[in-house]
């Protein structure tokens, strides 16, 4: 599996510094003496072509994301519901309903294990969504031997005690000033800012999973879903519930 970044001439300087952050973040996290963590994607290598190309290879775990997941899962259930489709047996509708829960927790501590895999060593995701998770398979009955794994690791950043102190990182700026709005200043507390920033994102990833698999195609979406939350209900996940 492949991923590229455009040349300077195309994507500029940025291009080049987030496919040296994808490599550099990998290769730390896969040099780790407790050994590769099954819930990240592995690199394999990497080169620059003629015309300034950045590519990464990566071994191919799957090809479905956990977005590509919840988008083929909702046009199922918008098919069926148009066709007037309904299960006469309760107990057959019951256990896809069952099957698609255990998929998802599944697929949610998968993503979580990576995650903590990486605040373990240092390194935050920063760009944690539906997208970003790597699917083996996207067939229900086939949870058990689902592996959840994350990749864009572009906007990674280092949390490590010495690097808070000593350089913040190009790709970190908005997340330092976010903290210093917050009142996180010395490094413990902004390696905590950082560390909840992430499971911020994953609690909107919990709740695109929870919602869109089980909703109709396009009644909601993860931008949407997150403006309810965030503005109409102001994070209040009762009144949400409710």
């Amino acid at each position: 599996m492949f991923k590229v970044y455009p040349g300077q001439r195309t994507g500029g300087i940025e291009a080049d510094m987030m496919a040296a952050n994808e490599l550099n973040a990998h290769a730390f996290l896969q040099s780790s003496s407790k050994g590769l963590c099954q819930n990240l994607v592995v690199l394999v290598g990497g080169f620059e072509t003629k015309t300034g190309e950045q590519w990464l290879a990566f071994r191919s775990d799957g090809k479905y994301s956990a977005a590509d997941y919840a988008k083929l899962t909702s046009e199922k259930i918008s098919k069926n519901h148009s066709a007037g489709e309904s299960s006469w047996n309760r107990f057959e509708t019951e256990q896809i309903l069952k099957r698609r829960r255990y998929f998802v927790i599944k697929l949610f501590q998968g993503a979580m294990s990576g995650l903590a895999y990486m605040h373990d060593h240092d390194r935050l995701h920063q760009s944690l969504g539906p997208s970003s998770v790597i699917l083996n398979t996207i067939v229900e009955k086939d949870a058990a031997y689902l592996v959840p794994r994350l990749r864009d690791l572009s906007f990674s950043v280092d949390i490590s005690f010495q690097n808070l102190e000593e350089d913040p990182g190009t790709f970190s700026e908005g997340l330092w000033r976010r903290a210093a709005a917050a009142g996180a200043f010395t490094p413990m507390e902004k390696r905590a800012f950082g560390i909840a920033d992430d499971v911020y994102e994953a609690g909107l990833l919990l709740a695109y999973l929870a919602f869109v698999t089980f909703c109709e195609a396009n009644v909601m979406d993860s931008l949407s879903l997150q403006r309810l939350l965030e503005s109409t209900f102001r994070l209040d996940l009762q009144a949400t519930r409710e």
